[in-house]
């Protein structure tokens, strides 16, 4: 499950690509690290119509049955959109894709430690190309309410996830059950932002 990815690109890139004809992102820095329940930089279908750049925060609202505690911290990768929880916000108004030139995978070994980061788990990068070049992910956003850390407390967020779909030849061997759903074109995200549910979902799945 990916759970940390790279965006080394320009705030331009991704608004040319995905045609966005609105930013409220702030200033992007040229090279970032996101984490789940953190904030980056999507391109999402706006409550007014408008296709807009703007930053949310990863993980979107986990069905209630598997919330542990008081907090929700969030669902970063969407397995089962058929699953009911998720059948809220499959249509156009929740879509967004997310600008991403890298993702992280962590090794299936056990104790397969990084002695350059003080012996945490190990990470498998995955890009394009050897120049990581820009793609996205395909995603869902909503608006929420709820507790995402205890020490927050409740309040209003803007959140996303991205869908996944099955491992190609390439990602099986690190991380077997699934991938993130990658768009490479811009007629790819252009159908995923505004196709139907079985025809945007039907295309992105058959391009990963």
């Amino acid at each position: 499950m990916c759970n940390l990815y790279n965006i080394t690109t320009s705030q331009e890139a991704i608004r040319q690509w995905t045609r966005a004809l609105r930013d409220i992102l702030g200033n992007l820095e040229p090279s970032i690290d996101i984490y789940p329940n953190q904030f980056g930089p999507v391109v999402r279908n706006a409550p007014d119509g408008e296709r807009e750049l703007a930053s949310l925060r990863w993980g979107m609202p986990t069905p209630l049955e598997r919330v542990k505690g008081n907090a929700d911290s969030g669902t970063t990768n969407i397995r089962n959109p058929q699953y009911g929880h998720w059948q809220q916000y499959v249509g156009i108004e929740h879509r967004c894709v997310v600008p991403i030139t890298s993702f992280a995978e962590p090794s299936p070994t056990p104790n397969d430690k990084d002695p350059e980061t003080g012996g945490i788990q190990r990470n498998f990068w995955f890009a394009l190309n050897e120049d990581r070049a820009l793609f996205f992910f395909a995603g869902l956003w909503t608006r929420w309410h709820g507790v995402r850390k205890v020490k927050e407390g409740p309040g209003d967020h803007e959140v996303y996830g991205f869908m996944t779909t099955k491992p190609n030849a390439l990602i099986a061997p690190i991380h077997e059950k699934a991938m993130p759903v990658i768009l490479t074109t811009q007629e790819e995200t252009e159908t995923w932002l505004t196709a139907s549910w079985s025809v945007g979902l039907q295309s992105v799945a058959a391009q990963a």
